[in-house]
């Protein structure tokens, strides 16, 4: 992605697009202001009905901390302390093993070719 095509999407656009950045904490944090090394980001629309986690990524030196459960848990605790109703958790792939997380995650709709569909697992 180049310089141009990230202002596009984060910048350059009427929807309300923020960064949420994960970090380590270190000594002499402040609560909730971890000033640590990045470990993970999710690119996050804000929607009038909840958030849309549009990319997320992670350290891939820190796959076994699973940052991407832990980044949509952040994400339903930020839906419920606005009263929103939904967390829309981006693209899913079927059999994509780094994706599977996600189906974890219930109730769901997945968009298919012909249209919404609940999602059972």
């Amino acid at each position: 992605m180049s310089v141009l095509d990230y202002a596009m999407m984060v910048e350059d656009t009427h929807v309300n697009t923020k960064i949420i950045e994960y970090r380590l904490k270190v000594e002499g944090d402040s609560i909730g202001k971890a000033k640590g090394p990045l470990i993970s980001a999710a690119l996050t629309d804000k929607m009038g009905d909840g958030l849309s986690m549009v990319y997320s990524y992670f350290d891939p030196d820190l796959a076994d901390r699973s940052l991407g459960t832990f980044m949509i848990l952040d994400h339903i605790r930020k839906v419920q302390e606005r009263g929103l109703p939904h967390v829309y958790l981006g693209y899913w792939v079927k059999g994509s093993r780094k994706m599977d997380y996600k189906t974890k995650f219930l109730p769901q709709e997945h968009l298919m070719a012909q249209g919404w569909e609940r999602y059972t697992g």
